[in-house]
């Protein structure tokens, strides 16, 4: 009988119920800048017509995500009202009573039932194994638990603040679908979740080329050749008539009053410079590096002039543009380029051998990984686009298994500078303690009987990043250099965690490219 309660995941509910109350105990713990950011745009879609929305500009935070966001906002917005109406006032600029943080927090738990569906969803769509008690050798459980007590939503949307839950709730229930062969409503799912928040452009690549190749091709031959005959265009048109659709109800009201030019302006803004105020651990931040260190030793060695060098315009914790010293300045065209060039062979890799929808999740974490290490101004928290898929391969490849415990480890500490506050250092090492312990323990049980699921290097490497935090967050704060160089620990932290990043993105395609030309077991 217990086997049967577990094949049957009635563990599920109490999973989610325990995570949403740990998020309950957050609700007065630190929040950033995204809070007011959130607040502010509540005020705006709720008090100003259509029109203003993308021109408001009393605070700083403007409204830059795509319109079904917006109307996202204004739902909220209409229950706001009843908690504090004070927080719906434009210029009430950061506020911050205490209905008004209740609300927001509650806003985030609540959406995140979206979350824990997607997530549902997704653990449907691994096999388990039959007749065994033990949970632990379940992958729907681990699977579970990996993506819903999930390390880095829990400080960034709970802690920090954002709806990142929700939004990759539609991308769960999205690849959810695809997995199990409904691809039109995957589809539809992805065309919401892109007029939500364009930075999943990012994985856009692999769906248009999988939905092409697997959905608009009826037919294949055993080699994986595609038969020209069998392609549908009553497929093409159905699939181009539900992005266009949601996409005219997002962009349609907009376009009319003649706010496109404004709204891709706020869309797009390519003048915040090549990195974020924090880098994200990504080959610009490597880039950075190498062009700070020629210059210094350019300039020990008397081969450069130090008084026409720019003096730390990468390091000062400021979004901004800025000038290379010694390599070549890096343009948005030139990040567009690179992305581009990176994800090519993920591309074709899926359009000559589609090899399903875990082919095309393989190719979409290919894609995610080739963006947030070539793209522009790349957040830090957009790890969390290849992390949360990757869970689904872990659970059922070791190979995955071992990239998705170097990918989690090195990505969620990334993101510890997010929570600076001395109150929150408990929490956060303590939280990410536990899902790691619980990641390397479950996925080594899961794939138990075959070794180390990591290299002795990776060892090393990892043994390495807790040396860093150590140094980061407990040695550096009672040092002397905190006054001379205050943004060392996030420069070590970034370097050190995109060598991780690095290392997985190159990995995750080395068994891409293998699957490919067929020397690697399937799926």
């Amino acid at each position: 009988m217990a086997a049967t309660s577990v094949e049957k995941g009635s563990w599920f509910p109490s999973l989610a119920l325990g995570v949403s109350l740990l998020k309950a105990l957050f609700m007065n713990a630190y929040h950033s800048t995204d809070f007011e950011v959130h607040r502010n745009w509540l005020a705006i879609t709720h008090n100003l017509p259509l029109s203003r929305w993308y021109h408001e500009n009393t605070s700083e935070w403007t409204l830059d995500y795509p319109p079904l966001f917006a109307w996202f906002e204004f739902s909220l917005s209409h229950v706001a009202q009843h908690f504090d109406n004070k927080m719906l006032v434009v210029s009430n600029l950061n506020y911050a009573s205490p209905a008004t943080i209740l609300f927001q927090r509650l806003s985030v738990i609540f959406t995140d039932l979206l979350f824990f569906y997607g997530a549902r969803e997704c653990c449907r769509c691994v096999r388990d194994r039959k007749g065994t008690r033990d949970i632990f050798t379940h992958p729907s459980f681990v699977l579970a638990v990996l993506l819903l007590w999930n390390f880095g939503l829990l400080i960034v949307d709970h802690i920090h603040f954002q709806y990142n839950g929700f939004l990759f709730g539609f991308l769960l229930l999205s690849v959810a679908k695809h997995l199990q062969s409904q691809h039109l409503q995957g589809a539809l799912l992805f065309a919401i979740l892109l007029n939500l928040k364009h930075i999943y452009l990012y994985v856009a690549p692999a769906y248009g080329i999988f939905l092409l190749r697997s959905y608009c091709f009826t037919q294949d031959n055993r080699d994986g050749s595609i038969r020209w005959r069998s392609f549908s265009p009553l497929r093409l048109l159905t699939l181009g008539s539900i992005v266009a659709a949601v996409c005219a109800l997002s962009f349609g009201p907009f376009i009319a009053m003649g706010q496109l030019p404004q709204m891709l302006s706020r869309l797009f803004p390519f003048k915040r410079g090549l990195c974020h105020a924090y880098w994200a651990p990504n080959v610009w931040a490597l880039y950075n590096v190498l062009d700070k260190s020629l210059a210094t030793l350019g300039a020990c060695f008397k081969l450069l002039n130090e008084t026409t060098l720019p003096r730390a315009s990468m390091t000062g914790g400021l979004v901004q543009e800025f000038q290379h010293s010694v390599l070549p300045s890096v343009t948005p065209s030139i990040t567009v380029v690179c992305t581009l060039l990176s994800i090519l062979p993920a591309l074709a890799s899926i359009w000559r051998r589609p090899r399903g929808a875990r082919g095309f999740l393989r190719c979409l974490l290919v894609c995610a990984l080739a963006s947030f290490a070539f793209g522009w101004h790349v957040h830090e928290k957009a790890i969390l686009i290849a992390i949360l898929p990757l869970s689904l391969l872990a659970v059922e490849s070791r190979d995955d298994a071992g990239i998705f415990l170097i990918l989690s480890t090195t990505g969620h500490y990334s993101l510890f500078p997010l929570i600076f506050t001395l109150a929150e250092l408990p929490i956060k090492c303590a939280l990410m303690m536990m899902f790691t312990i619980f990641s390397f323990a479950a996925l080594g049980r899961l794939h138990s009987g075959r070794g180390s699921l990591l290299h002795p290097l990776e060892v090393v490497y990892l043994s390495g990043l807790a040396v860093v935090a150590v140094a980061c967050e407990l040695v550096f704060p009672l040092s002397p250099w905190q006054q001379r160089l205050p943004f060392l620990p996030l420069l070590a932290t970034s370097v050190y965690a995109a060598l991780g990043v690095c290392y997985s993105f190159l990995r995750l395609y080395f068994t891409l490219l293998r699957q490919d030309s067929g020397k690697f077991k399937q799926l």
